[in-house]
């Protein structure tokens, strides 16, 4: 795929992106890090699985419920697009084919939680990272960094340990909602 216009219109239908959609892409794109508060139904799951279709390598989500994270990879499967989770649902046979399929380069967007990446194995986890061609992180429902976030997660809190892991790969993260304290707190972490 050459650009994003392509991608969205061969995956999802769309000729045109909707408010601040471009400019939340084109920072994957040019590797800066970004925050991005986009109101529900704003678009901002598109602004990380688009360019995770131009870009080379593999995008990690960090996805809080695994409900979302199923029902998001159940979409993006059904609109053509590579995409896996891993969360603690799957059986070890499931995960094992995800993994495999990583390593082999089939999929573009891979969903995981917060605990899987930092949590407890989570050392090993990024390890394994670090061996596939990480392309960006994007985190979902980021207001959890926040400890003034109305939904705050220990682990969310730990993120800010992939910059040391990963200098060379962009951070993103994608709120609804977000005050500036929040915001700030967010940028910080």
């Amino acid at each position: 795929m050459s650009t994003l216009v392509e991608a969205l219109e061969r995956y999802w239908g769309y000729t045109s992106f909707r408010p601040l959609q471009q400019e939340a892409m084109d920072a994957i794109l040019a590797n800066r890090d970004s925050i991005v508060v986009l109101p529900t139904g704003g678009g901002k799951s598109l602004c990380f699985q688009a360019p995770a279709l131009v870009r080379d390598g593999l995008a990690v989500v960090v996805s809080p419920p695994i409900s979302l994270m199923k029902d998001q990879v159940d979409t993006l499967v059904g609109n053509g697009v590579p995409a896996a989770f891993l969360n603690s649902s799957q059986s070890a046979d499931e995960r094992s084919a995800v993994t495999a399929g990583v390593r082999e380069g089939r999929y573009r967007l891979l969903y995981v939680s917060p605990e899987r990446l930092v949590g407890e194995g989570g050392e090993s986890f990024q390890s394994w990272l670090s061996r596939c061609n990480l392309s960006f992180i994007a985190v979902d429902e980021a207001h959890c960094v926040s400890q003034w976030g109305h939904d705050f997660r220990p682990e969310y809190r730990q993120l800010g340990q992939l910059r040391s892991r990963f200098p060379g790969v962009g951070l993103h993260a994608y709120t609804a909602t977000a005050t500036a304290r929040v915001r700030n707190d967010i940028a910080a972490q």
